[in-house]
């Protein structure tokens, strides 16, 4: 048994899906299902049931989730702890940033900056979701402010914000609109981000389009954004992003597009403040910056 087998046998899981965690571990479903095989093999019982549509922690898995999880921690803590003990005065608060977050958020950020000036050193760190994710289950991280939903028992999650999110489309077409309702859209195509790029919510979106008849689909290769624009700019295409016009996002917006809300459903997504619960209690490295961080950044 390696520590990657317990590291697998968590990822699965906690999301309870061998799809969403082959994601989250940035592997294929494949190998990840014969690791979790190797692993049940190793200790003689099944610790996942499993078919097409459904994964459930057995009794077995159930008795060894708090040690898998404990000793994966433990192994994770070793950087950090080592840190610690040759830091400095002011120690480094790596703080992660997902990408797309509305300007209050980062006008935030430089607040908590300003308040931790005495005690810590904040230092940002750009990445996606999953990756921040991971990054501070495994200590590398002390907080980040990521994309919900996020599962991962042993994180605090505090929801910074909700954004409402409308229709990008082409401009010479929905020029006159103010809204749009989902049967407009169904002879357009939704142009998917390429894997990695959006949040999990974005998953749950693309079901709610195809449960509404909206079934072509263009799939992106690439992570940069601009190449979303330039599909809508020419025409009979569509994406879905923030509303606000202050969102961060606004700078991949061309004149060429409309954002508009939709009239059949509202969605919204949410960004949260994510720690490890144990790194926050009192006592612990990370209490002071934690509890800024949830007094500064949140909206309300």
């Amino acid at each position: 048994m390696e520590i990657f087998h317990l590291r697998y046998f968590l990822a699965v899981a906690e999301n309870l899906s061998f799809s969403r965690a082959a994601r989250q571990l940035h592997m294929a479903t494949s190998p990840l299902s014969q690791r979790i095989r190797d692993l049940e093999r190793e200790l003689g019982t099944t610790l996942l049931a499993r078919d097409s549509h459904h994964v459930e922690l057995t009794e077995a898995g159930r008795q060894l989730l708090p040690h898998a999880r404990e000793v994966v921690h433990r192994f994770d803590d070793i950087p950090w702890r080592m840190r610690q003990a040759a830091e400095v005065p002011h120690p480094t608060v790596y703080v992660g940033v997902a990408p797309g977050l509305h300007s209050r958020i980062r006008d935030r950020l430089v607040a908590l900056e300003r308040e931790c000036a005495r005690s810590h050193r904040i230092q940002r760190w750009p990445a996606n979701t999953d990756d921040l994710v991971r990054s501070v289950l495994r200590g590398e991280l002390a907080m980040a402010l990521v994309h919900l939903p996020v599962h991962a028992s042993a994180l605090r999650i505090v929801e910074v914000t909700r954004e409402p999110l409308g229709a990008v489309l082409p401009k010479a077409e929905f020029g006159a609109h103010s809204s749009v309702s989902l049967s407009e859209l169904t002879e357009y195509s939704y142009i998917v981000p390429a894997e990695g790029t959006v949040p999990v919510y974005f998953e749950q979106l693309e079901r709610r389009l195809d449960r509404a008849g909206i079934k072509k689909r263009i799939h992106l290769n690439t992570g940069d954004y601009s190449a979303i624009s330039e599909l809508v700019a020419n025409g009979s295409a569509f994406s879905i992003s923030m509303l606000d016009p202050e969102s961060g996002m606004r700078k991949y917006r061309t004149d060429e597009q409309v954002v508009l809300p939709f009239e059949d459903f509202s969605p919204a997504l949410s960004t949260g403040l994510v720690w490890r619960a144990d790194r926050g209690e009192e006592g612990c490295d990370l209490q002071k910056p934690v509890e800024i961080a949830q007094k500064v950044l949140p909206d309300s």
